[in-house]
């Protein structure tokens, strides 16, 4: 039973209590019809049996209905507030419209939360003071690495990406998408880099020259540098375009991430995420067809906005007027956009590796799906609906749009991109993200977890955009 969500509990409270009342009323009219002892009489008892049965089922169905509504929904609502506001960087007084008939529960639960919310500004106000000295030396540190004319990777000892600059990511888009926790072997042929390595273990020496072959047979020069006790390398190869802008896009806790077979058994900072949104000419997979994909990822629970894919798609099909009032894509826009085969394969290549995250994912899965055969990838990536992890974090009675998860979350959709691909995986994501320690927080902390407690909320499942 513990494991039972409250208005379930209370729903099969009210249901004993209407079957035992059944038993109840059928034991006393059985008892009266035999000492009555007449037999004629059988029909009244009946009708009184039945008449009372109605009677009673009605009256627990409609108290049971009252209590949902006013007592277990405003708790469920009070408790989703609470758990934002505790595990997600979210401020604002808590709704408590919705609990007017519990009495006091409601101001209490929100002298509290000003109560931990005051503590916690008057820390963070500390923690900021402190920290802006870093601050200002990391902001140094960075323009000083923005300045060194290379093409800059630092890798793990397993050959997973934690940093690249700006030269290496126009070096990396030669071959593939640039993605932080991707595999350097994603990008260049691992022979060199293996021999590189060894040599540098044999001979006890830190840095040597490399030449070393692009996956599109491109040919890279530089260096390679080791770090100590095999803690991972960095490439410095030859840049594309010397003047180009250096921006680095990095995440040093990459270094500490585990990476177990199973992704069952993976923390979920653990894993990375493509987000994505697609938008189409219909509401139907198996009539329309998509205009515009959309996605970005999320590594160690942070969306990296420098790695995004988006895409205008070439339906094959005029977009009808209503749907283009909804996205503003218009024939003119998606003349000459590629098709969707060749989307669905350049974002199969963005998402490899990752869990797919959508909002009402089965939806924007079914037109990958649909296209295997034409676009000759198999999207078999895990995938996680954010209307499942709503329905976990805020309890099934909420609503489940993007719009409204979004709202809870203090997450802002700028007008200009709501309902663009890239827009809404955005929003979708930063979503996704305030939801991640609210998840941790109930114990949700493994992929395999969460997909256990997914499988619970499947039932409410619609199309909600």
């Amino acid at each position: 039973m513990s494991t039972l969500s409250l208005r379930l509990r209370v729903f099969l409270f009210f249901g004993l209590i209407g079957g035992g009342g059944l038993a109840v009323i059928g034991g006393a009219l059985w008892l009266g019809f035999r000492q009555l002892g007449d037999p004629e009489a059988l029909s009244s008892f009946m009708t009184v049996g039945i008449v009372s049965a109605f009677g009673l089922l009605a009256l627990a169905t409609f108290v049971w209905r009252l209590f949902d509504e006013n007592v277990c929904k405003p708790i469920e609502h009070i408790a989703a507030q609470f758990r934002v506001r505790a595990n997600a960087d979210i401020s604002g007084q808590i709704d408590a419209t919705a609990a007017k008939y519990l009495g006091d529960l409601a101001p209490a639960a929100s002298a509290i939360h000003a109560k931990l919310g005051a503590a916690a500004q008057d820390t963070a106000e500390t923690v900021a003071q402190k920290t802006a000295r870093l601050e200002r030396h990391r902001a140094q540190l960075l323009r000083i690495l923005s300045d060194i004319p290379v093409a800059m990777i630092v890798a793990t000892p397993d050959h997973q990406i934690v940093l690249y600059d700006g030269q290496a990511a126009d070096l990396m888009e030669c071959e593939a998408p640039a993605r932080l926790n991707a595999s350097v072997f994603d990008y260049l042929e691992d022979t060199a880099i293996h021999a590189a390595l060894a040599r540098m273990r044999t001979e006890g020496i830190e840095r040597c020259e490399i030449t070393t072959k692009g996956r599109s047979g491109a040919i890279y020069t530089g260096h390679i540098r080791r770090f100590d006790a095999e803690a991972g390398y960095v490439l410095m190869l030859e840049p594309l375009d010397p003047d180009a802008a250096r921006p680095l896009v990095y995440d040093f806790d990459l270094f500490e991430r585990n990476r177990p077979d199973d992704p069952d058994d993976a923390d979920l900072r653990d894993l990375t995420f493509a987000v994505f949104d697609s938008e189409t000419t219909g509401l139907d997979p198996t009539t329309d067809a998509v205009v515009q994909l959309g996605a970005v990822r999320v590594v160690n629970g942070k969306v990296i906005a420098a790695e995004t894919f988006e895409t205008l798609v070439d339906p094959g099909r005029p977009i009808p007027p209503g749907s283009t009032k909804v996205h503003r894509i218009t024939d003119d826009m998606v003349a000459g956009a590629p098709g969707f085969p060749e989307a669905c394969a350049d974002f199969h290549t963005f998402a490899q590796g990752a869990v797919i995250i959508a909002h009402n994912a089965p939806f924007d899965m079914a037109f990958l799906h649909g296209c295997a055969a034409e676009s000759g990838v198999d999207f078999d990536n895990p995938v996680l609906d954010t209307v499942h992890l709503s329905a976990i974090v805020f309890g099934g009675s909420a609503e489940h749009t993007l719009d409204a998860i979004c709202d809870r979350l203090a997450v802002e959709i700028p007008d200009a991109l709501r309902h663009t691909a890239l827009g809404d995986a955005m929003a979708t994501a930063h979503a996704f993200v305030s939801m991640l320690p609210i998840l941790e927080a109930r114990g949700l902390r493994t992929f395999g977890a969460l997909r256990a407690e997914v499988q619970k909320h499947s039932r409410i499942l619609k199309v909600q955009s």
